[in-house]
């Protein structure tokens, strides 16, 4: 899929910002997207909003962008609804006595299909993952959960989820009864080498389960360690409330993208086939620039660093080295993978275009 490079580079914009402090973070927007953040804003003040389904293969950040777009624009106005966070979510409703009876109502008043209410409503139940859900029932519990929102512009992820799908998501908005807004596909184009990266170096807080990475995106300073005996480095958690727990791998992230590489394909052949559609509104986003465009198009800072450790016996303290982080992307060419910000940055500007703002 051919996704254009977005420049970001801009002669006027002379400072440099980091990106992973809230407050910079702000006014690198502002700076590099503030005339089209004001449009977005006065959209969604008029009481307009859109939906957007995001498709991209697993692990393509598809949470932190919409999240992201949600941080810059105004969370007042912003949904991200995950498919598969909700079907989980109804799953505990139907184990707990005092919902089952309001979601069984619901379910019961507004499917239609050709697997029978009562056959889904007790795989939620026995929580029996051999049944598969029909589509009809996955709208049913979209829509449900747009009842539950105000009147705001929705990210969903997870939907549509298969090839047969993509003519469902077309005419979601007759379907759910909800309302006319523009929807439009987001599609994010992230070779697989990075997203093998980002599984295999991954770690998560045991306790309140934030993510980071060794390689790609780590704690403070104070909280990179060295485990003298396994020989390894290690994070302690940033959040005060873990009281630096130790970071942990996740059973199977040795093995990187390898236990996906099925699903991996067809998500691609999802946003191939989505691509193609006609009619549609595409924004089309993608997290790696040429190393040879580099220079033109972004700035340095906007790069993805690679962290790498190394332990100073003498003053017992970890040394951290950065460098930009090269890959190569699908055509093999030498690449460098951009931080979210930028990638968001993109977002912003093809949204302004696509709703004619």
């Amino acid at each position: 899929m051919e996704v254009p490079i977005c420049k970001t580079k801009m002669d006027e914009v002379n400072q440099k910002f980091d990106l992973s402090d809230p407050a910079e973070r702000g006014k690198y927007f502002t700076a590099k997207a503030g005339k089209e953040i004001e449009k977005l804003r006065m959209f969604f003040k008029e009481n307009n909003s859109f939906i957007a389904y995001l498709l991209g293969k697993k692990n393509a950040g598809k949470g932190t962008y919409s999240k992201m777009f949600s941080e810059v624009i105004g969370k007042e106005y912003i949904s991200h609804i995950s498919v598969g966070d909700m079907v989980r979510e109804v799953e505990e409703e139907m184990q707990d006595e005092n919902k089952r009876e309001e979601v069984e109502k619901y379910l019961r008043k507004n499917y239609r299909g050709y697997v029978s209410i009562d056959e889904v409503l007790n795989s939620f139940a026995d929580r029996n993952t051999k049944i598969l859900l029909p589509t009809e029932f996955v709208l049913i519990l979209v829509k449900r959960k747009i009842d539950q929102l105000d009147k705001k512009t929705l990210f969903i992820d997870g939907f549509p989820r298969g090839l047969d799908q993509i003519s469902y998501s077309l005419f979601f908005r007759d379907l759910a009864g909800y309302r006319y807004d523009a929807d439009i596909f987001i599609l994010i184009n992230v070779p697989e080498n990075v997203l093998d990266e980002r599984i295999k170096w991954r770690l998560i807080c045991p306790k309140c389960n934030t993510p980071r990475n060794l390689k790609l995106l780590p704690v403070k300073e104070d909280n990179i360690k060295y485990d003298k005996e396994k020989k390894e480095f290690y994070f302690l958690c940033d959040n005060p409330e873990c009281q630096q727990v130790r970071m942990i791998r996740k059973e199977g992230d040795e093995f990187g993208i390898e236990p996906i590489k099925e699903r991996l394909k067809l998500d691609g052949e999802l946003m191939e086939k989505a691509n193609s559609l006609h009619g549609m509104p595409k924004v089309l986003l993608r997290n790696t620039v040429p190393v040879k465009d580099i220079e033109e198009c972004v700035d340095d800072y906007e790069l993805t660093p690679e962290y790498s450790y190394e332990w100073d016996e003498q003053n017992e303290k970890v040394k951290i080295i950065e460098k930009p982080w090269t890959i190569s992307n699908e055509d093999g060419i030498p690449a460098h993978s951009l931080m979210a910000p930028p990638v968001v940055i993109s977002m912003i500007k093809q949204l302004v275009k696509t709703l004619e703002l």
